[in-house]
């Protein structure tokens, strides 16, 4: 895995292969203790909290159509681009984090350092 730290205070990692997202369907990734889901949107690598804000639910298991994708569970709508919430049952917005496809095809995530 790929963990070499930048000067703003994240680090990379290396979560999947390019070729293997399908725009239809989310894949979810674990890094360290985040749950993250990596959406395929107009040949655009997407990485969002994956965790449904509203009741435990992982929503690269969820609809993606239209650039939003839904909750399995509770139909709550977020952007793919933004992470922005777009019905009241979501509650809040989705963490966004930083994605980057590298020179071998790997797609790789920004997790930010949480100060102690």
């Amino acid at each position: 895995m790929n963990e070499a730290t930048e000067n703003d205070g994240g680090t990379w990692h290396d979560v999947a292969a390019r070729d293997q997202l399908d725009p239809d369907f989310p894949t979810g990734v674990v890094v360290g203790a985040e749950k993250i889901g990596l959406f395929l949107l107009d040949d655009q690598v997407h990485a969002l909290e994956d965790v449904c804000p509203h009741a435990y639910a992982l929503l690269s298991q969820g609809f993606q159509e239209d650039g939003h994708i839904e909750c399995p569970l509770h139909e709550a709508r977020f952007e793919i681009a933004t992470g922005k919430c777009k019905n009241e049952i979501g509650q809040r917005d989705l963490k966004c984090y930083p994605v980057r496809v590298n020179g071998a095809g790997r797609v790789e995530v920004k997790i930010p350092v949480v100060a102690a």
